[in-house]
């Protein structure tokens, strides 16, 4: 069983709860995620099966859009609404639309991040959650993020008895961002503490909320023999790379990794981005340039050299 299913991860599970119920219901080991949800977070959760495995790091590195609410008013440990709070401050006289669309609007393109103290992010080999259980600090390293698109899609709505403001928002953005520092930045730029209140994935890995399927809807497709009807192929997971269709003859130097010319390909001058490298209607391989040799292609990663079984 190879390919890619597009799972809608439900709250109160864990990414890694997903993959070992996944396990069992497809019966194979040989399953992974492809892009860390956190319990709190509902939404999209591309799943690699099989050799589908092969290809879990380029749909993780696919942008992704996010639905969610953020809070003002006070801050959390956590950056979201399962923290403990951290900061208070009522607001009396609420934000307008103006003043949040601009503090938003700041945030939009390439933006440096501290990732939150309640992530995987190792630091010195330890991860950043384990040192915030023990009431440790240590310096974050900081990230690049590439934010495409952030607005706002609903009302602010003011609480005069919270002394809270709130609103829905929309965010498309690339790997590695954290939604929850992007909700806090937003409070620090109109000068408040802030938090994330709510958080939905619509879209990751090419996948979109239309397409999802939940647990309990994989476990009955697998019943009556038709997961065929969600679990797309593997090469689902390469078709942002340009095609190559090769012939029997260059079929048999590529299944043993071998390093070729671009003219060998077909090609007319070098590429610079990866080649979905395939054969007989599937996908075998994926071909980048030589890092020292001039004009030579090799391998990144051989995805099949035995068609109809496991590589």
């Amino acid at each position: 069983m190879d390919g890619i299913l597009p799972l809608w991860k439900e709250r109160g599970m864990t990414s890694h709860d997903c993959v070992f119920k996944l396990r069992r219901i497809l019966k194979t080991k040989k399953v992974g995620h492809g892009g860390t949800l956190d319990p709190d977070v509902d939404g999209i959760l591309p799943i690699c099966v099989g050799k589908g495995t092969k290809v879990i790091e380029f749909l993780t590195d696919s942008g992704k859009i996010y639905e969610g609410e953020i809070t003002l008013g006070y801050s959390t440990t956590t950056e979201d609404i399962s923290g403990e709070i951290v900061e208070q401050m009522r607001i009396e006289t609420p934000f307008s639309d103006e003043a949040i669309d601009a503090a938003m609007a700041k945030l939009i393109g390439e933006i440096t991040q501290i990732p939150p103290m309640y992530s995987a992010v190792k630091v010195n080999g330890k991860r950043l959650y384990e040192y915030a259980r023990n009431n440790e600090t240590v310096e974050r390293p900081k990230r690049i993020a590439q934010i495409d698109s952030f607005e706002r899609t609903s009302e602010v709505v003011w609480d005069p008895e919270t002394a809270t403001q709130r609103w829905r928002f929309k965010v498309a953005c690339g790997k590695g961002t954290y939604v929850r520092t992007l909700a806090v930045d937003t409070g620090v730029l109109l000068g408040v503490p802030a938090h994330m209140s709510d958080l939905t994935r619509i879209a990751s890995g090419g996948f979109t909320k239309e397409q999802g399927v939940t647990l309990y809807q994989v476990a009955k497709l697998m019943e009556n023999n038709q997961l065929a009807e969600v679990l797309l192929p593997v090469e689902y997971g390469v078709q942002e790379f340009p095609r190559i269709d090769i012939t029997d003859e260059l079929w048999g130097q590529i299944k043993n990794g071998a390093r070729l010319t671009y003219q060998e390909l077909g090609l007319s001058e070098m590429p610079t981005t990866l080649l979905a490298i395939y054969y007989q209607g599937m996908v075998v391989s994926l071909y980048e340039a030589h890092p020292t040799k001039t004009g030579i292609l090799k391998p990144r990663k051989v995805l099949r050299n035995e068609l109809g079984k496991e590589s």
